[in-house]
């Protein structure tokens, strides 16, 4: 299993309110491989937010199907580069970057059940 996340910077007061985008029923959800999404927001920080968004995944492969989909470059769709619109989308983005992390799940442990 991997987990792939999206490590995006956003400007203050932003993470919480985009985080909802990340999990609202989509194609994703169908596709082999997938397995859940997880948001997460980093507490404590002051100069901007970062939200985590955590893509589990049965394998790498699978993650690449999806980000070569159809699907995925729909709902990614960006206007022209060098357009006014992308000058516009670009200054009124809370976005300030993003990171793309692979991780490999290599140990795990769960709770035990209460009887």
């Amino acid at each position: 299993m991997v987990i792939v996340t999206n490590r995006i910077k956003t400007k203050l007061g932003f993470a919480e309110k985009m985080a909802p985008n990340f999990v609202r029923p989509s194609a994703l959800q169908q596709f082999e491989g997938f397995i859940k999404v997880e948001v997460t927001v980093t507490q404590n920080l002051t100069d901007y937010d970062e939200l985590n968004v955590n893509m589990y995944w049965e394998s790498l492969e699978d993650f690449a199907v999806w980000r070569n989909s159809d699907s995925f470059k729909a709902s990614h769709k960006r206007p022209e580069p060098g357009s006014e619109e992308e000058k516009q989308a670009k200054e009124n983005s809370p976005i300030l970057g993003n990171e793309i992390v692979i991780q490999n799940i290599v140990a795990s442990t769960e709770a035990i059940p209460a009887n």
